[in-house]
């Protein structure tokens, strides 16, 4: 692995590089029927009248919608190019860049340098992620992730990125995480508020509580923290959410490659770590980090019980800029997407989470007590019960609770812990990757995004869980993705049971006339691959943001530059409406207030986006908008 540029591979890539799976799995329950498009689509539950286009032709009203539906825009083409395209009607313009200063004390950005560790902490962070905006005392403000650093790009002067000392990462420590910001609309356009009371940046430094029944447990203490209840930094922040009461969740994906050890042999841990580190992909070399050699916390030789406490759901009140961040043991630890947060009937909070591996799990959780506005909202994101989907093949699911009684493990807090080994235990569905979890605002149902998963039918899981193919995940080898959805019985998204179809199989049909081309709504028009970031809007149509193969090339010909598209979930039409720049991924979305301007993320982009040529690639967050004022979403 020495001679592997670690900037150049994905973090499931290198998390297998480092615990290699088994080379072959049981093939017993493939479903043949898959290799056939036609035969196979035929077979998908189709329900209602909302049901996605898996049945034998178009579900009603789809050939309506194309002619005249409820997009206000002419879809756009495919672009390959290193910039932004939207359709005619709407402009675009960056609001923030890495490197761009959220207080007048910072200096500006530096191309030579990437900027210095003193201020990284005073300016925006790399690879913008997962947003939600807010209004606080009248005023606009933007939480948004900053998932994890291009480190060939932000150390310019080191070797491939490798940190040369502690001050290089101190760097990359700072440039991650989280950052709140006010936003303005002046003559100029969308700005940031330099210096506004609510623009504060959290890092991988920044001190947080640790809240619910895997606090103060033995397996979270640590020698700076001997209670347990208390952690510093929050790793690789991914995908978000936001709560009926006004907070920013932030979530924690492939935090694993932040930690390392300056020993090789690790044999003096309990079997407990061992088998967690393997499941969670915790090694010794570091995913190019080097965290581990500069940083104490990060060596597991010598803090065997900190990766413990990364891996969670934090909590940011983006109204109080000297709270402290939260980190919620109650909704389990693997590697959070985002945090979709739905109130079921009786004002009980339901979240549903995904773990962005290939072949884990889709997790829930339901709190015992129930939402008051206005009300006390402590504990509510804790005291409550942590489930994990377990789909059929007839078209319903239902959710298992991981609890000690149903996993045989020893404690709450060791499930919470160990929540994919707890999946495991009850048998949950393995999974395509499932990333972003979206819910409809006018209907009781919920989408996720199953990116991709190239393993599906070939290896297990981490855990040695197989994978073969299965209802919601219909193909082997699967390198495009597809979106899964599903209604809770009764309306309630606390039921333990639901109906589930596939809104949509990503694929490319002008290679493939069978199951790899994707499902009827996908056209030689709107194709793409790998379905990652998902929102809704206020009139209730579904944005996909996508982060995938860009090369144009073989399976990928004619999919171009990642993509931002809109979907209707009655008619099952899906429209291309955004490119990113090559290289990018397009990611994160949220609403000013009067929903007159989208703010959409462009994560890690190839030169010269967006400053021209000679200068570093800069992931952004741009400003999207009509040019005659109407609303956007």
């Amino acid at each position: 692995m020495k001679d592997v540029d670690l900037n150049k591979i994905s973090a499931d890539d290198w998390d297998e590089m480092t615990f290699p799976r088994p080379d072959e799995c049981d093939f017993d329950r493939v479903v043949e029927a898959a290799l056939s498009r036609r035969g196979f689509l035929s077979g998908l539950l189709a329900f209602g009248s909302g049901a996605a286009v898996m049945g034998a032709g178009l579900v009603p009203g789809q050939a309506a919608a194309k002619e005249g539906g409820r997009f206000a825009f002419t879809p756009i083409g495919i672009q390959t190019d290193n910039t932004i395209h939207v359709p005619e009607g709407y402009e675009w313009d960056v609001l923030v860049r890495w490197g761009d200063p959220l207080f007048s004390d910072a200096p500006a950005f530096d191309h030579a340098t990437g900027g210095d560790a003193a201020s990284a902490d005073r300016v925006f962070g790399e690879n913008t992620d997962g947003m939600e905006s807010f209004v606080v005392d009248g005023r606009e403000v933007i939480a948004v992730n900053h998932e994890y650093t291009n480190r060939d790009v932000n150390l310019p002067h080191a070797d491939k990125g490798v940190p040369t000392g502690a001050e290089d990462v101190e760097k990359l420590q700072k440039l991650q995480g989280v950052a709140v910001m006010e936003v303005t609309r002046g003559e100029g356009g969308w700005q940031v508020v330099q210096d506004s009371p609510y623009n504060r940046r959290i890092t991988h430094l920044t001190p947080m509580d640790i809240a619910g029944p895997a606090a103060g447990h033995d397996l979270m203490k640590t020698e700076a923290d001997p209670t347990g209840t208390r952690a510093l930094g929050t790793l690789n922040n991914c995908g978000s959410g936001r709560t009926p009461w006004g907070t920013y969740l932030t979530c924690e994906e492939n935090f694993n490659g932040y930690f390392g050890s300056t020993e090789e042999a690790q044999d003096q841990k309990p079997v407990q770590l061992d088998a967690g580190y393997a499941r969670y992909g915790i090694g010794t070399d570091g995913w190019g980090y080097d965290y581990h050699k500069w940083d104490a916390r990060f060596d597991v030789s010598k803090n065997p019980h900190e990766p413990h406490r990364a891996g969670w759901v934090v909590e940011i009140d983006p109204a109080k800029p000297d709270s402290t961040p939260v980190k919620h043991t109650g909704l389990g630890r693997f590697k959070h997407e985002n945090a979709e947060v739905v109130l079921a009937p009786d004002g009980r909070v339901v979240v549903y989470m995904g773990d962005d591996e290939r072949g884990e799990f889709l997790y829930r959780f339901v709190s015992n007590g129930s939402y008051t506005p206005g009300g006390p909202t402590e504990g509510l994101l804790d005291d409550g019960t942590l489930y994990v989907a377990k789909f059929h093949e007839d078209g319903t699911g239902e959710w298992l609770a991981l609890t000690p009684e149903t996993t045989g493990m020893d404690s709450l807090a060791e499930v919470l812990i160990f929540a994919r080994k707890a999946g495991s235990a009850v048998g949950a569905t393995t999974m395509d990757r499932p990333e972003w979890i979206a819910a409809n605002p006018h209907a009781v149902e919920a989408y996720c995004c199953l990116t991709n998963n190239k393993n599906r039918g070939v290896k297990p899981n981490a855990g040695g869980d197989e994978t073969p193919v299965n209802g919601p995940n219909p193909r082997e080898t699967n390198k495009y993705g597809q979106i899964v959805r599903w209604r809770p019985a009764d309306d309630d998204h606390a039921a333990d049971t639901f109906e589930w179809d596939l809104y949509v199989m990503a694929g490319n049909p002008e290679v493939y006339d069978n199951v790899y081309g994707g499902s009827e709504n996908v056209t030689a028009g709107n194709m793409f691959n790998s379905p990652d970031g998902m929102a809704f809007d206020s009139a209730g149509l579904v944005w996909i943001q996508t982060d995938g193969d860009d090369s144009n090339e073989g399976e990928f010909e004619g999919m171009g530059n990642n993509q931002m598209l809109v979907g209707d979930p009655v008619s099952g039409e899906i429209a291309r409406f955004l490119t990113g720049p090559k290289g990018s991924e397009v990611t994160g979305l949220t609403w000013s207030a009067d929903r007159r301007t989208m703010f959409v993320g462009i994560q890690h982009p190839d030169a010269p986006f967006p400053d021209g040529e000679g200068k570093l690639p800069r992931s952004s967050i741009v400003a999207v908008w009509r040019k005659d004022g109407a609303p956007v979403g």
